[in-house]
């Protein structure tokens, strides 16, 4: 790495930690790239009401939970042979959402996209505290949670392994490892961020602990070159767990001999799905947060378009993987799975399917117009369509498969009770919770990474102390 240039006011320049093609020409300087964004960090109003709104759709989760498990899993709805319903539909959901995180910092990171770089904190925010509301799902699936351990692939002591008589072991080796990786990945990008809210720390306890967090960091050289060969290798590293994770979740399907299930189609169907509904997600949160801290010149119009070309790009993936579905089901020949593909858009569920369709193939492709593509307000509402019709997707994929099997008389029906929709909103409670918690406390956007993408003949002539 070549030595690190000096801007005019004598202040090192960074390491350019990713190659921006999108600038900032509303940004003066570093300084004013610290104050504004550590400014976020400030509770409002607005952000309390959010937590509040948060934690009581959390304690209508819980009170859920704890009736459940009070009464047996028989109150929430399942009716064989429907033996998989709403938790495992969010489950895969929030799986999918924790993808984009990932791509976001990951994928775009290594081919040096220019628009993630003011989005990607959330992002890798989102995936962590996605993965932890999925990791949830299996143990209230279960129905005993005390009996989770179950779960955990350990031997007995005849050394026999009577756990991987479950494909949900394939889901903790899954979510354990990414929930690993990506939370890794979050705190290293992280340290030079906290290294500057420490130097601006006056109370002495809160001071050393940021200083313990950033392990020293004092913005040296050497300090830079280091950083930038461990996120590339954390990157490239992580890269694979986009298409592995979800793809080991789809086996949960794809090996079992259930109609619309064996499919080899279902790992890239899975993934494209993820990542679409991630990007998706990533909207519902980077939005609001960029018109209540009045943030529009750093996640600008520029950064929403090129976002809103990869859920255009996705959505049409995920329209195809449809498409081939019923392609196959009919080029097959075979009748019951013919019957039921039938079933699924004109029968018992048609209601499910369409929603599907319409949020997820229909109205993403009001993206191909360039206003809308740049319109904060559509692209937010989108984001919630799209997030409802992933998770009808799911609830497509489990349902109408497991209630028209094969044989008539396993024909059964499935309708979720109170107990499942208090469980799904209490998750939802419990992601948004601990989002608005990390902003509460850390920055929400990369100081280190926005400064490399204020406009070069902006750093030249002023006077000022940007620190870090």
């Amino acid at each position: 790495m070549t030595a690190i240039p000096h801007s005019g006011s004598g202040e090192p320049r960074r390491p350019n930690i990713a190659v921006a093609g999108i600038q900032l020409p509303a940004v003066k300087d570093y300084e004013q790239v610290d104050n504004e964004i550590i400014d976020t960090l400030k509770p409002t109003k607005k952000w309390f009401m959010a937590l509040l709104l948060a934690i009581g759709c959390l304690a209508i989760g819980a009170s859920s939970w704890m009736y459940q498990i009070h009464e047996g899993l028989g109150v929430a709805g399942y009716n064989p042979p429907v033996m998989w319903g709403v938790y495992i539909i969010t489950f895969v959901f929030w799986v999918g959402i924790g993808h984009a995180g990932t791509l976001i910092s990951a994928i775009l990171y290594l081919f040096r996209a220019g628009f993630r770089t003011t989005i990607y904190r959330a992002a890798e925010a989102m995936t962590v505290f996605a993965v932890m509301t999925a990791g949830l799902f299996p143990i209230i699936h279960i129905g005993r949670p005390w009996k989770f351990f179950w779960l955990i692939p350990y031997p007995n002591w005849r050394l026999l392994w009577p756990q991987f008589k479950s494909p949900l072991v394939w889901d903790v080796f899954a979510i354990s490892t990414y929930l690993t990786i990506s939370t890794t990945f979050l705190f290293i990008g992280l340290i030079p961020d906290i290294a500057v809210l420490r130097d601006r720390e006056k109370n002495p306890t809160k001071k050393a602990i940021l200083s313990a967090l950033s392990f020293g960091w004092r913005n040296s050289e050497a300090e830079w070159r280091h950083f930038v060969r461990a996120y590339l290798f954390l990157a490239a590293f992580s890269t694979p767990l986009v298409l592995s994770v979800h793809s080991v979740v789809s086996f949960d399907f794809a090996m079992a001999l259930t109609p619309g299930w064996h499919t080899t189609i279902f790992p890239p169907y899975f993934v494209a799905g993820a990542i679409f509904s991630g990007f998706a997600m990533v909207w519902t949160i980077i939005i609001p947060i960029r018109k209540w801290w009045k943030l529009e010149h750093y996640v600008t119009l520029n950064h929403l378009d090129a976002t809103a070309k990869m859920v255009l790009f996705t959505s049409l993936v995920v329209g195809l993987a449809y498409l081939i579905e019923f392609f196959i089901a009919w080029y097959g020949g075979v009748e019951a799975e013919q019957a039921y593909f039938w079933n699924r858009v004109f029968g018992q569920w048609w209601w499910a399917a369409w929603i599907m369709l319409t949020c997820n193939m229909i109205l993403p492709l009001s993206l191909f117009s360039q206003s809308l593509r740049r319109n904060p307000t559509w692209l937010w509402i989108l984001s919630i369509f799209i997030n409802i019709g992933m998770w009808f997707e799911r609830f497509v994929i489990v349902v109408p498969s497991l209630s028209h099997e094969f044989e008539p008389w396993q024909w059964s029906s499935y309708m979720p009770t109170w107990v499942d929709y208090g469980i799904l909103l209490g998750s939802f409670g419990w992601f948004f919770m601990w989002f608005l918690l990390f902003i509460r406390q850390l920055p929400v956007f990369a100081l280190s990474e926005i400064k490399e993408i204020v406009p070069p003949k902006m750093k030249h002539g002023h006077s000022h102390h940007g620190g870090h």
